[in-house]
């Protein structure tokens, strides 16, 4: 099986958004499929319902998944992305989750990848990003998405840590989190303590349903460069991680840090 995916564990809290989808993309990576064309049978499939339910296809993921092989040497990942409207697709973990990312939140990634185009024609391809080519890596690398009372963004913002898991355990019930960046659900394959997110504020009340759409209206450069994130120890958050249960967990000062002093 290609690397890494048969220990993928599909009961994990931060993997329950992506299991249907990505169990089913893992078992025919089992059966002999590379992960690309995987991906573009589950795209196939996902295209077919929107059609017989009579969706509306924008919604649908527009890019296909091609071998590695196909992006020409010298030539920028994202560019060529853009260009050809085909992403790159190792088989491994971290360009299975990017994959399945592309099909899960279409729009979104459709957005980073345009923003990332424009920049690089604005500056061209050099050793310095730029900071909102800087912003867009760490979001489609890092990115969790949450909605979640006030209480705790403003504790977490402030890094008050006891207040923001412990104090405030019970509001963690109305939060709802998806991690969007591939980098992190690869990591979270095989989670240890010190794994950190950066948190991206979703509006209250807003269904799951609508978080693409709403995305991809909100990653404008001119926030993105402000880098509005909010960096936080993922397994921190109650009921991720059994050895949270107790409150010394967050005592670690070397992965719940606190805020520096201006």
């Amino acid at each position: 099986m290609a690397h890494g995916l048969n220990n993928i564990d599909w009961t994990a809290p931060w993997l329950m958004p992506w299991r249907e989808q990505g169990e089913w993309i893992a078992q025919q990576v089992k059966q002999g499929a590379s992960v690309e064309q995987a991906c573009n049978a589950s795209l196939h499939l996902l295209k077919q319902h929107d059609i017989e339910q009579g969706a509306k296809t924008e919604s649908t993921c527009s890019v296909q998944f091609v071998p590695q092989s196909a992006l020409p040497d010298g030539q920028a990942y994202e560019q060529f992305i853009y260009d050809t409207q085909t992403v790159p697709t190792r088989d491994g973990l971290h360009d299975f989750f990017n994959a399945l990312c592309w099909l899960k939140f279409p729009l979104a990634k459709k957005r980073l990848n345009q923003v990332q185009a424009n920049a690089i024609q604005a500056q061209g391809v050099g050793a310095v990003r730029g900071s909102v080519r800087d912003a867009v890596t760490v979001f489609d690398e890092n990115a969790a998405l949450i909605q979640l009372p006030d209480s705790i963004w403003e504790a977490l913002n402030v890094r008050d840590w006891q207040t923001a898991f412990v104090e405030l355990k019970p509001s963690w019930q109305a939060a709802q989190v998806v991690i969007f960046g591939h980098a992190a659900l690869e990591k979270l394959v095989n989670p240890y303590k010190a794994i950190t997110v950066h948190l991206w504020r979703v509006p209250s009340e807003l269904p799951l349903a609508e978080w693409d759409a709403w995305l991809a209206q909100d990653l404008q450069p001119e926030k993105l460069a402000t880098k509005p994130f909010l960096p936080t120890p993922v397994l921190g958050m109650p009921g991720w991680w059994p050895a949270n249960e107790n409150p010394d967990f967050y005592a670690d000062a070397l992965v719940f840090r606190r805020l520096k002093a201006s």
